[in-house]
């Protein structure tokens, strides 16, 4: 037998439910079969550390590397996703990240030695200093340290 619903509040308090999220995880997606070259990367160039890992279990164990489902890897507090591309996921590849630092200098070092290229120089403005990099894999890392300065400071 069905309950009767007294003025509809019931029925409105479940069209409103609120969707709570836990996370928003950004996924990176690289050509097939570099998924592990990106991880390394991003180890190497921005100190990534890897959290969980899952590979494609239809992959053959004569295949020199199992395809990445999806790396989680953590910088900072925050994590993203790496995948190798696949025939079911046709994402397209590339993203753009923003990395906050003290050291701009030093991040970017690391960066280019491991493998990026530069695709803005070290610059300085009002919102600080900051510099652009692009991966090996196409996406591109924006490394800036935010500015203390006060409002009255001199236009650059």
């Amino acid at each position: 037998m069905a309950q009767e619903v007294e003025d509809g509040a019931a029925a409105d308090k479940a069209a409103t439910k609120a969707v709570v999220f836990s996370a928003l995880k950004p996924q990176i997606c690289v050509p097939a079969a570099k998924a592990n070259d990106a991880i390394a990367f991003y180890r190497a160039a921005f100190g990534a550390e890897e959290l969980k890992r899952a590979v494609h279990p239809k992959r053959k164990a004569e295949q020199e590397l199992p395809l990445i489902l999806s790396c989680e890897l953590q910088i900072g507090g925050s994590v993203f996703i790496v995948c190798d591309q696949t025939e079911e996921c046709a994402t397209a590849t590339g993203f753009t990240f923003r990395l906050e630092t003290e050291d701009v200098e030093t991040a970017f070092s690391y960066a280019v030695k491991a493998g990026a290229v530069v695709e803005a120089e070290i610059s300085e403005d009002e919102s600080g200093r900051s510099g652009k990099v692009k991966d090996p894999f196409g996406n591109v890392w924006a490394v800036f340290s935010a500015s203390n300065k006060s409002s009255d400071a001199p236009a650059a």
